[in-house]
C-alpha cells in the first residue's frame, strides 16, 4: 500500500488552516514561539511534530487540537479507502485470472 506517511498528512492539515486564516508562516512562529524552520519542516512532512508542538500550532492557529486531529484523521480514511479500493481490485483481478 502506498499510505502517506501521518506526518504527511498532519502537514497537510496545518498549512490548509493555516492558508485557511491568512496567516504566514512567521505569524505563526511567532505566536506560537516556534520557530520559522521547524514549523515548514513539520508542514512539509519532513519534521515528526511533538503533541506540545501540534498544541502550540492548533492554539496559534486559533482552532481546538481535537479538530486538527479530526481532520488527519479523515484524510486518513479516506486514504486507507481508496488504498483498500485498490486492493480490493487487485484481489477481484487475481480470483479472475485463477478461474480462467
Amino acid at each position: 500500500m502506498a499510505m502517506t506517511a501521518m506526518r504527511e498528512l498532519i502537514g497537510d492539515v496545518l498549512r490548509a488552516r493555516r492558508l485557511a486564516e491568512g496567516l504566514t508562516l512567521r505569524d505563526v512562529s511567532q505566536r506560537a514561539r516556534i520557530s520559522l524552520g521547524y514549523i515548514s519542516e513539520v508542514e512539509r512532512g519532513q519534521k515528526e511534530a511533538s503533541s506540545e508542538l501540534l498544541a502550540a500550532l492548533a492554539q496559534a492557529l486559533e482552532v481546538p487540537l481535537s479538530k486538527v486531529l479530526l481532520d488527519v484523521s479523515s484524510l486518513l480514511e479516506l486514504e486507507e479507502a481508496a488504498d483498500l479500493a485498490t486492493v480490493s481490485s487487485i484481489a477481484r483481478d487475481e480470483a479472475r485470472a485463477s478461474a480462467a
